[in-house]
């Protein structure tokens, strides 16, 4: 499985938050969809972001937050619109781990990085101050094996 370091940098985003089951229908992405093409945010120059904030081994699954973002540019007039939620993403060093399966296997994703690449294959472990994050690279839809694929991003440091 191929893994590489990155640097990235702090984006601005636009969301739209959800709380419920990461496994039932997630129609806050088109909503957030909707805006972005409606503002023209949309691929290659801006970026579709997935957040899921809460571990559902940890917290029970309809109390689960996810927030679908999508990146805006410098200068982007936040102020005229209410119907998304703005935040800045934190930049900084990331494990980048490319998906490219049915989107219900990604916990199977997080659990290759977080349970065997990292404490085996590095020098890093998880920065839980920042979020990890899912690049949207194309809408499983549109796949003709309705596959989803992503760029996961999970937050490191070095090891002390």
């Amino acid at each position: 499985m191929t893994v590489e370091i990155r640097e990235l940098p702090k984006y601005e985003i636009a969301y739209i938050r959800r709380v419920g089951s990461y496994f039932e229908p997630q129609d806050h992405w088109g909503k957030l969809l909707d805006w972005a093409i409606r503002n023209d945010l949309v691929p290659p120059n801006q970026h579709f972001i997935g957040i899921s904030l809460d571990d559902p081994n940890i917290i029970e699954g309809h109390q689960c937050r996810h927030d679908a973002c999508v990146t805006i540019p410098e200068g982007f007039a936040k102020e005229s619109h209410n119907e998304v939620e703005f935040r800045q993403l934190d930049g900084g060093l990331y494990v980048m781990y490319p998906f490219y399966d049915q989107v219900e296997k990604l916990v199977f994703a997080y659990q290759y990085v977080f349970e065997v690449w990292l404490p085996t294959n590095s020098e890093y472990e998880v920065d839980y101050s920042r979020n990890n994050l899912e690049f949207n690279q194309n809408n499983p839809a549109d796949d003709p094996e309705g596959k989803g694929k992503v760029d996961l991003f999970i937050p490191i440091k070095e090891v002390v």
